[in-house]
C-alpha cells in the first residue's frame, strides 16, 4: 500500500495570531511610565556624570555634561585619600549587624503580639509603635550623654544600638501586619507534630515571612548605610568611622575637591542599588501577598 502524499498546500500552513497593535491609551501610558522611570533614574545618572568631572566643570550652566576626558582620578583619590576601604568595612559591619538585630527582634515582637495573649499587650504594642513618631536625630543629645557615661562613644555599638532601636517600630509594624495574614492552622499542625515555640518560629513562621523580612531589611539597610549625623556626633576616631565620612575628607577651608566627593557618593550609592536589585522579587511577593490577603 503506497503512502499518499498530501499535495494540498493549505493543510500544513499554521495560522499565527496577529499581534494587536497597542491602542492610543496604552501608548500614552507607556510614554508616561518611561518619563517617570527616567526621572527616577536621573539623579543616579547625574551623580555618576559629575563624579567624572573636574572641580572647575561644576559651575557650568548645563545640567548634564559630557566628561572630556573622564576624570577617573576622582575614584583613585576617593580610595587613596578618602579612606574608602576601612570606612567601607565599618559601614558594612555596622549596617549588617543593625539590620540583622532589627529583623530578629521584629520577628520575636511580632509573634508575641499576634500569637500570644497576655495582659497589657495592646499597651506595650502602642508604646513601641510610638517610636515611629520620634525622629532619630531628636535623641542626639540624650544618647550622647548616656553613651558618654557608659563608655560607648567611639565604638560600633554607639551606632548599632540607636540604628536598631529606631528601626524596630516600623519593622515590627510591617512584620506584624504580614504575620496576621498567616493562618493559625499551620502552627496548630506543627504543634500536633511536636514542634516547640522556637521551632515553629524559625522553621514555620520565618520562611513564610521572608518577603516581609526582605522588605524591612532593604529599607533598614538604606537608612543605616546613608546615616551620617548620628555617626558624626558619636564617632571621632578614624578606626570606627563609616563611609559617609569619606566625603568630608575632600572638604577644605578654601576649596573642595567636588569630583572626588561625587565619586565617593557614587560608591556609597552602589551597595544600596545592589541590595534593592537582589531583593526586588521578595519585596514584590510581599506586596502582592499583602494586597491579596488584606
Amino acid at each position: 500500500m503506497e503512502n499518499q502524499v498530501n499535495t494540498n498546500p493549505n493543510m500544513n500552513i499554521s495560522h499565527k495570531p496577529k499581534r494587536k497593535t497597542p491602542g492610543v491609551g496604552k501608548i500614552i501610558l507607556y510614554i508616561c511610565m518611561a518619563i517617570i522611570g527616567f526621572l527616577q533614574l536621573f539623579p543616579l545618572l547625574w551623580l555618576f556624570d559629575y563624579s567624572l568631572l573636574t572641580s572647575g566643570d561644576f559651575f557650568g550652566d548645563a545640567i548634564l555634561q559630557i566628561p572630556s576626558p573622564p576624570q577617573w582620578e576622582n575614584y583613585v583619590s576617593a580610595f587613596t585619600q578618602g579612606n574608602v576601604l576601612p570606612y567601607f568595612f565599618n559601614s558594612v559591619l555596622v549596617t549588617f549587624v543593625s539590620v540583622a538585630l532589627t529583623a530578629f527582634v521584629s520577628i520575636l515582637l511580632a509573634y508575641a503580639f499576634t500569637r500570644m495573649k497576655w495582659k497589657l499587650s495592646v499597651l506595650f504594642l502602642n508604646i513601641i509603635l510610638l517610636g515611629m513618631m520620634i525622629p532619630i536625630h531628636a535623641t542626639l543629645l540624650p544618647n550622647f550623654i548616656i553613651f558618654n557615661e557608659v563608655g560607648l562613644l567611639n565604638s560600633y555599638w554607639a551606632l548599632i544600638l540607636p540604628y536598631t532601636a529606631f528601626n524596630i517600630p516600623i519593622s515590627m509594624f510591617i512584620v506584624t501586619g504580614f504575620m496576621e495574614t498567616i493562618p493559625r492552622s499551620i502552627e496548630e499542625a506543627a504543634v500536633i507534630d511536636g514542634a516547640g515555640i522556637w521551632r515553629i518560629l524559625f522553621k514555620v513562621i520565618f520562611p513564610i515571612t521572608k518577603p516581609a523580612i526582605a522588605t524591612i531589611s532593604v529599607v533598614n539597610f538604606i537608612n543605616c548605610w546613608n546615616e551620617f549625623i548620628m555617626a558624626y556626633t558619636f564617632i571621632t576616631l578614624d578606626e570606627f568611622k563609616t563611609l559617609p565620612f569619606s566625603i568630608i575628607q575632600f572638604v577644605g577651608q578654601y576649596s573642595s575637591n567636588y569630583g572626588a566627593q561625587f565619586a565617593v557618593m557614587s560608591l556609597i550609592a552602589i551597595p544600596s542599588i545592589i541590595m534593592y536589585l537582589i531583593f526586588t522579587d521578595e519585596i514584590n511577593k510581599g506586596l502582592m501577598a499583602g494586597s491579596i490577603k488584606g
